[in-house]
């Protein structure tokens, strides 16, 4: 079995992922849900015959090590994200994202209008944040996009790996991929703010050094772009206060409170009739809200995002679910998967 043939089902069949695990059919993720394809059954030996060879030595050396490895792809017209790992028994296994080429703007993805506004910024901290595969790659890309073609500035993205590939246009692009090019987000981001950064990507804050040094970046001038695996503005910032020091938490949030601009956290959700819909929770620092965050009150913000919500562009993600279902978008299955609170 070819994993070109495979990878070539995946874009033929609109799918974002792939998975190869041993003693099963490959899987590809249609809209969200896991669909089978073909009728064999991989062993170990296909899965090391189909993955091997796309990795080079000191790949495979690293795999060996770590026994996780990634990396991405490019296969003509196509580019993934790729994560091989170890399962019991030693047996290798491997999932594929699918990576556009193709640049998205913030109109493809349909994306609220707000973020048209802060691509503008000119310094300040931006979160996305969302599960895995809520889509937080896409509407980042489009946001780089759209200040790639309205603005000129040197973008740094930092990222593992590097997903979406720009091209300069009006802006300058320099993609770094955190294991090849530099040995770690946090050294990644203490020596991009010596190479004349306007924008800054960080793919992933992982740890307290990163966000720190995140923070700081946004404190000094840059405008600053990063990711979290959170599910709401409020879980967000809980995430990086909670993950420093109790003697340290007063200056994270001093910190917090006045270098963040915004949160926006996303869902993708299939729809009635196939594909899937993008929703936002944003929330928009303001004098309250960053009031909040200095005095540690965090579970108040959702109160006044509530506030807010009508004249200032900030959105609440149970009432997006909400209006998706009223609109016959979603079902009500799918909005109650997604959405703790009643629904109307």
């Amino acid at each position: 079995m070819a994993i070109r043939s495979l990878l070539d089902l995946v874009i033929d069949k609109k799918a974002s992922d792939l998975h190869l695990v041993a003693r099963s059919m490959p899987k590809i993720r249609i809209d969200g849900e896991l669909v089978s394809t073909g009728n064999v059954v991989l062993t170990p030996n296909d899965i090391e015959e189909i993955c091997l060879p796309l990795i080079d030595e000191e790949q495979k050396a690293e795999l060996k090590k770590f026994k996780e490895l990634d990396f991405s792809i490019d296969l003509g017209n196509s580019r993934f994200r790729v994560n091989y790992y170890y399962t019991m028994n030693g047996e290798l296994s491997a999932a594929f994202r699918t990576i556009p080429l193709e640049i998205p703007t913030l109109d493809d993805i349909c994306a609220p209008d707000i973020l048209f506004d802060l691509a503008k910024k000119q310094k300040g901290l931006i979160l996305i944040t969302g599960a895995t595969g809520s889509g937080k790659s896409t509407t980042l890309a489009a946001i780089l996009n759209e200040i790639n073609y309205s603005q000129n500035k040197h973008i740094i993205t930092i990222e593992d790996p590097v997903e979406f590939i720009h091209t300069s246009k009006n802006s300058l692009f320099s993609h770094r991929n955190v294991g090849s090019d530099t040995s770690s987000f946090s050294r990644a981001l203490k020596y991009a703010l010596r190479e004349d950064p306007d924008v800054i990507l960080v793919g992933e804050m992982r740890d307290k050094e990163t966000m720190a040094m995140t923070i700081e970046a946004a404190q000094t001038g840059h405008l600053v772009f990063a990711t979290l695996h959170t599910n709401s503005a409020v879980s967000s910032i809980n995430r990086i206060i909670d993950s420093f020091a109790t003697s340290d938490q007063a200056y994270i949030k001093s910190s917090l409170a006045s270098s963040l601009i915004a949160v926006i956290s996303q869902n993708l959700l299939p729809k009635i009739g196939g594909g899937r819909v993008a929703l936002f929770e944003i929330m928009l620092n303001n004098i309250a809200i960053s009031n909040l965050i200095r005095e540690g009150k965090i579970h108040q913000i959702l109160s006044q995002m509530q506030l807010g919500s009508s004249q200032s562009g900030m959105r609440i993600m149970a009432s997006e679910i909400q209006k998706a279902l009223n609109e016959n978008i979603i079902t009500k299955d799918i909005a109650m998967q997604f959405n703790a609170t009643n629904l109307n």
